[in-house]
């Protein structure tokens, strides 16, 4: 699988979990680093809205700038697709109120369940959560392909009740119907931690230094298939800010009380935008 970037492409900045923070999102956006390059592309680690005050608007902002940017789903935005779809009640802590009463409402989650679960380009894998150890690149984009395809199609909403329920915690290629579309769809945007044998954990305590004994992040699993691929993603807002060679986290806790921050690929580059950026 050929990925690497070609000659004079365009900048690319990575963004981490917005959750509706429209205004965070539109600081880090008139940055001058990325304000002054138009040609810039912009990937987006999933997680764009809920549990933010402006889902709605966030959308629309990613949406007009058409291909510049690059979308993957996360959990919560599975969430509002499944709320939407009747197959799960709205808790106190989402904020998904205003874009449901939107007169756009169809349009955002039309356009929103087309994102993809994994995006591989330039040398580098972008998804929400991680990718499963036992994974090289090659099987995991087969197996997102596989799980985003019904997601996009006219009968999502029974997709999204098919989602909801008991999942294996390790993988096996013959997982069928819809254990393995919850099992593949919970690794792209849920997994965290993992046993030493890859079996996932995605209930458990995730704070660096108080996880549960046997258990360890997804990318520090021995033997994982996708170690000389870097890959790109969020969803970890207790980890926060990692940057390595084979892996970078980018949830840096916007929504609760944190930065926004975005990581240019070529030079590791970082810029952030918290609360005191918006008073300016």
């Amino acid at each position: 699988m050929d990925i690497q970037a070609p000659p004079n492409a365009p900048s690319i900045w990575v963004i981490g979990d917005v959750h509706g923070c429209v205004d965070s999102l539109d600081a880090l956006l008139a940055r001058p680093e990325i304000a002054d390059d138009p040609h810039c592309r912009l990937w987006f680690v999933g997680d764009l809205i809920n549990r933010g005050p402006d889902s709605a608007a966030t959308l629309r902002r990613v949406m007009a700038l058409g291909e510049r940017a690059t979308v993957v789903l996360g959990n919560h935005d599975l969430r509002a697709l499944g709320i939407a779809a009747g197959c799960i009640r709205p808790g106190r802590r989402d904020t998904l109120d205003e874009l449901f009463a939107s007169p756009d409402a169809h349009e955002l989650l039309h356009w929103l369940r087309q994102r993809p679960l994994m995006h591989v380009e330039a040398g580098h894998v972008l998804v929400h959560a991680g990718i499963y150890p036992s994974w090289d690149v090659r099987t995991a984009q087969a197996l997102a392909d596989e799980a985003q395809a019904p997601l996009r199609g006219d009968r999502w909403r029974a997709v999204m009740h098919a989602l909801h329920g008991g999942s294996p915690r390790a993988w096996s290629p013959k997982l069928h119907g819809d254990s393995r579309l919850r099992f593949i769809v919970g690794a792209f945007t849920r997994m965290r931690l993992c046993s030493r044998d890859g079996a996932m954990a995605l209930g458990a305590k995730a704070t660096p230094g108080h996880w549960p004994q046997g258990t360890l992040p997804w990318f520090d699993v021995p033997g994982r298939a996708c170690v000389d691929t870097p890959i790109l993603f969020g969803h970890w807002a207790t980890l926060g800010l990692l940057v390595r060679r084979d892996v970078t986290c980018l949830d840096t806790g916007c929504v609760t009380g944190g930065v926004l921050t975005a990581l240019r690929v070529a030079d590791r580059k970082l810029l952030q935008v918290g609360a005191e950026a918006l008073q300016v």
